[in-house]
Order: structure tokens, then C-alpha cells, then sequence
């Protein structure tokens, strides 16, 4: 199935159907009228929404309607629990060898961040902030949205509870970045909101995509209109199942819990290229003595897909201009 959220006065928004080839949605309102309700009584509803959802696909759904992505919030408007990993350990690989940084490491033990989750951008939203200063980047994303977990998990069961799988943009203000991780707690003013996908999908819609806890597909990242990369999430070091367990180590996770894969990078990024700016730059670095690559400016546009073997769009994309904060 796929979900999203249409936007209302209400700040939790509207859940949707949406089909599978992303052209027609349907109000779930008579089912279950938000996300989070449906995720708190997942196998009360699932069965009545999965016969919707197969009828709207087959372009036989009551009240079905043209599905429009700038129509949309993120597909879980906030949430109760948002947490950032640094999954894909060769980004932080490439930054520690272009800036000459030692960072401390645990191995075998994942990098975790609390983030905030009272605020999600949709994805059409134009993105503000407040100076170019700020050195503006952007991070191209894998998520999950679980089910409730208990403590203690292990990762086949956490994995069990993953609900849906979709794409952020995790908006990053390098300026502000390495001073915080100094002060040793988390980011503020380094980790504005974050964008998501127009829909949130149940990982049955990925196929054979979907392995090993990871979706093993390209990140397609462009920056107005121009490719930036399309970095592939198989290389995931610690599968999404995996990364809930540890989270889970000593504490419940209650449903709606959103967990981020952190920037999708690939060993071979000479060919695949990046799905963030900072590592773009490192990479230059590396190369050249110095990054090349400016930072966002004002008026830019960017654009991130996820396209399943035959093409098709599995999240929607996507694509969102950055101005000037009023």
C-alpha cells in the first residue's frame, strides 16, 4: 500500500490512499482519518485499507481523485520519535580522510542522533532559511516508520514491525555543524526540518528491493534539473532492522517512530556520484586541494526519486525550491 497525507487545518492532515502507479487517490476518512491513528491499530485497519488499495489501483475506487504531490504534507506531518543513523559508514569515511578529522568510533556500534519531529516540509514546500551563511546542503535519505517495538528487540522482530519505507531530504547547515558535534550533544541550529516523500510505502511495494533490511535502489539526486548522483542503498552497513534493534536496546519504541538511514553513499562514488553536498565536496577536496562545489543558494532547486527496475516511481519525488526566510 501507499500512504499520504493531504494537507488540512488539522496539523496531523488527512490520510490517503494513493495507487500504486502514483495517479489516483482515494480519502481513507471512512477507514481511519490519519497515519498515526493507523499506526497505532495497524491490524484493525490494514485489512479493510489493503481491499481500497488494491480497488484503487485497478482504477475501481468510489470517490478516487487525480493525486497531486504539492497537494501533500510529509506522509507523517510529526511525529513522536525521530532518529537519525550515519548508516553508510563510507560517508563519514570520505569526510574524515578530506578534513583530516579523528573521529572517535565504537565498532560494530552504529552512530544515532536524536532529531526533532514537531515539524516535517512536504514535498513541493518551497524550503526557507535565513542566509546563505549557513552554508545550506541537503542529504538524500531512506526512512522507516515502525509499528510499536518493545525493548530488548533483536533485529529480525524489529524488523518485523517496519510498516512503510520512504525518502527524506535531510536539510544540513554545515556552518553551524561542527560546532555543535564539538559542544559533544546534538545538532540545533545544524538540523533545520526535514523534507519527505510524497508517500510512505509498506515494503511489500519495493519487491525484491527490499533485502537484507535495506531498499537496494539508487537515490536519484539532481540539482536544477542537473544530475548529482544516484548512490544505491545496498551498501547500508547496518541493516534498518538492525539499527532499530540497537535503538531498541533499552528503551520501548512506540508506533510512529521514524528512523533515517542517514545519507546514501556508495564506495564507488566517482561513477554514482553523492546524494549530499558536504561529501561532493570532500571528494573535491581530496582531488583537487579544495571543494569546488558551492553550498545552496537562494532560488535553487532540487529533486530526489527513487525509480523501481522497470522505471516506475515508488515514493513520488521530491522536488522543492530553497528562498530566502521572511
Amino acid at each position: 500500500m501507499k500512504f499520504a497525507s493531504l494537507k488540512t487545518s488539522s496539523r496531523d492532515g488527512a490520510l490517503l490512499l494513493v495507487s500504486r502507479d502514483l495517479s489516483h487517490a482515494v480519502s481513507a476518512a471512512g477507514i481511519v482519518p490519519t497515519l498515526q491513528s493507523l499506526l497505532e491499530n495497524w491490524d484493525e485497519f490494514s485489512p479493510r485499507l489493503e481491499d481500497l488499495y488494491q480497488a484503487l489501483s485497478a482504477g475501481k475506487a468510489p470517490g478516487a481523485f487525480a493525486f497531486d504531490p504539492a497537494a501533500v504534507t510529509a506522509p507523517l506531518p510529526r511525529a513522536h520519535q525521530f532518529v537519525d543513523a550515519s548508516a553508510f559508514l563510507n560517508h563519514g569515511d570520505i569526510m574524515e580522510r578530506a578534513f583530516n578529522l579523528t573521529v572517535k568510533k565504537t565498532p560494530g556500534i552504529a552512530v544515532l542522533v536524536q532529531r526533532q519531529g514537531d515539524e516535517f516540509r512536504g514535498p513541493r514546500d518551497d524550503y526557507p532559511f535565513p542566509t546563505e551563511e549557513d552554508q545550506c546542503d541537503f542529504e538524500g535519505e531512506f526512512a522507516v516508520i515502525t509499528g510499536d517495538i518493545g525493548m530488548g528487540s533483536t533485529p529480525e522482530e524489529a524488523e518485523s514491525q517496519i510498516r512503510l519505507v520512504t525518502i527524506l531530504n535531510d536539510v544540513s547547515m554545515r556552518k553551524h555543524l561542527f560546532r555543535e558535534l564539538s559542544m559533544g550533544f546534538g545538532f540545533i541550529n545544524a538540523k533545520p526540518a526535514s523534507v519527505f516523500g510524497p508517500v510512505a510505502v509498506t515494503p511489500d511495494e519495493l519487491g525484491d528491493a527490499w533485502a537484507n533490511g535495506r531498499v537496494e535502489l539508487d537515490m536519484r539526486v539532481s540539482r536544477n534539473g542537473e544530475w548529482f548522483g544516484h548512490p544505491n542503498g545496498r551498501e547500508m552497513d547496518w541493516s534498518f532492522g538492525e539499527l532499530l534493534a540497537h535503538l531498541a536496546y533499552n528503551r520501548n519504541l512506540k508506533a510512529g517512530t521514524i528512523l533515517g538511514s542517514g545519507t546514501v553513499s556508495n564506495r564507488g562514488y566517482e561513477q554514482v556520484g553523492s546524494a549530499c553536498l558536504a561529501e561532493r565536496r570532500a571528494v573535491e577536496t581530496i582531488a583537487h586541494g579544495k571543494a569546488l562545489t558551492d553550498f545552496v543558494h537562494f532560488g535553487e532547486t532540487l529533486r530526489f526519486e527513487v525509480k523501481n527496475a522497470d522505471g516506475a516511481s515508488i515514493f513520488g519525488a521530491i522536488e522543492h525550491r530553497f528562498v530566502k526566510a521572511d
